[in-house]
């Protein structure tokens, strides 16, 4: 595809593995500049070199606020602006009702959403010049629930919910929001996930067996895809969108034969 995102500098939290690496691998192909924020430097440099070096990484945890605004002013620094701004980070922590705390809760609610405002609000003067875009990922557990993951659930709640108000609160900028919501994507942190298991291959296909479309896991790649497009002015009156790219997981009737 030629989206028309060459040399457009796009920020993509937690790019360094997973769903962020298939979105930054999608926008180097797109001739985008990719500047990844993640919390572990050998993972970003890692990343960097598997792109062969067409991006930057800045190491920074986002669970902390201060962390937020000098990604944002590392960015500015080493590209001169910001064109885009993709929410990626965070994890499915497992801090659920019955065995939780307020302590985990709130701490889960830092890694997996406090940081997509911070970095929104630290990155908006420059989308205001650039009139860019924002793509948060979100997952499907704010919509199905999963079990013993309320907070990880009640994260993807707000991120849904932060792209439809910021749509709206940023249409006299130009800045168009939109989110991608994942169901079940082939990560390494999936992968580790499934060996914890007594019999993962087993586990394996009945998970594929519900995803409707080609009984197949969505890529990182597909997701980054997606990612792409709405950066993109290819998808120029688009705003406010929750779109699932999930081969049908979440909308499908799954005992469709």
């Amino acid at each position: 595809m030629n989206l028309g995102l060459k040399g457009k500098n796009i920020l993509v939290s937690g790019g360094a593995k997973g769903i962020g690496a298939g979105i930054v691998r999608i926008l180097v192909e797109e001739g985008a500049i990719p500047v990844i924020v993640g919390r572990n430097e050998a993972d970003n440099v890692k990343m960097l070199a598997a792109i062969d070096n067409k991006g930057y990484a800045i190491t920074a945890d986002l669970i902390h606020p201060e962390a937020c605004a000098d990604a944002i002013q590392q960015a500015v620094q080493l590209v001169g602006n910001i064109d885009g701004l993709v929410n990626n980070a965070g994890v499915n922590d497992g801090v659920g009702l019955e065995k939780g705390n307020y302590t985990d809760f709130m701490a889960s609610l830092h890694r997996n959403l406090v940081h997509y405002y911070l970095l929104a609000q630290n990155a908006l003067p420059y989308l205001k010049k650039s009139k860019g875009a924002i793509v948060n990922i979100t997952s499907k557990t704010a919509e199905t629930g999963q079990g013993n993951t309320s907070a990880y659930a009640a994260a993807n709640g707000g991120r849904n919910a932060l792209t439809r108000e910021w749509a709206v609160e940023l249409l006299p900028y130009q800045i168009r929001v939109n989110a991608v919501v994942v169901s079940e994507s082939w990560t390494p942190l999936y992968e580790k996930w499934l060996n914890t298991l007594p019999e993962p291959e087993k586990t394996l296909e009945k998970i594929n067996k519900r995803i409707p479309f080609e009984n197949r896991m969505t890529t990182c790649e597909e997701i980054g895809q997606m990612v792409a497009f709405l950066l993109s002015e290819k998808s120029s009156h688009t705003t406010g969108q929750l779109i699932h790219v999930d081969g049908g997981y979440v909308h499908l009737d799954r005992a469709i034969d």
